[in-house]
Parts: C-alpha cells; structure tokens; sequence
C-alpha cells in the first residue's frame, strides 16, 4: 500500500488551469521532491494534498483512505 497516492489531480482557478492530471505515488519511507520554476504549480499541489484547496478533478488517498477535498483538520 502507498502512504501516497496522488491520481490525475487538477485544479482550476476560473478559466486558468493551475494543474492538470498530476499523479505520483509515495512509499511508506520514501521520500519526493517536487521541483519547477516560479508559477509551476508545486504551492497549488502542496495545498491541494493538504486540503488547504479543494480538488478540481482527481483523487488522493493516504493510507489507503480517500482524503480527496476532506478540510485541512
């Protein structure tokens, strides 16, 4: 099992897309960088993971468990 799934994640922001698909897993233990130039994205996706945002499109599952647009808490 992921500790970190991430599918097809998206994000709209009115007619700009800020992401669009990302998917990644994470390993118990395993570690990943997110990397890119300024406006890239990788603040949108951080927010999105952590519930900050809610997700346009896509999943993402911690432990198994759907936490897609659960609140931050």
């Amino acid at each position: 099992m992921s500790a970190l799934a991430v599918s097809d994640v998206s994000r709209n922001f009115g007619g700009v897309q800020a992401l669009s698909n990302v998917s990644f897993e994470v390993a118990p233990g395993e570690r990943r960088l997110i990397i890119g130039p300024n406006g890239a994205g990788k603040t949108t996706l951080f927010n999105l993971l952590s519930g900050a945002l809610a997700v346009s499109g896509g999943k993402v599952m911690l432990f198994g468990r759907d936490i897609t647009n659960l609140p931050p808490y």
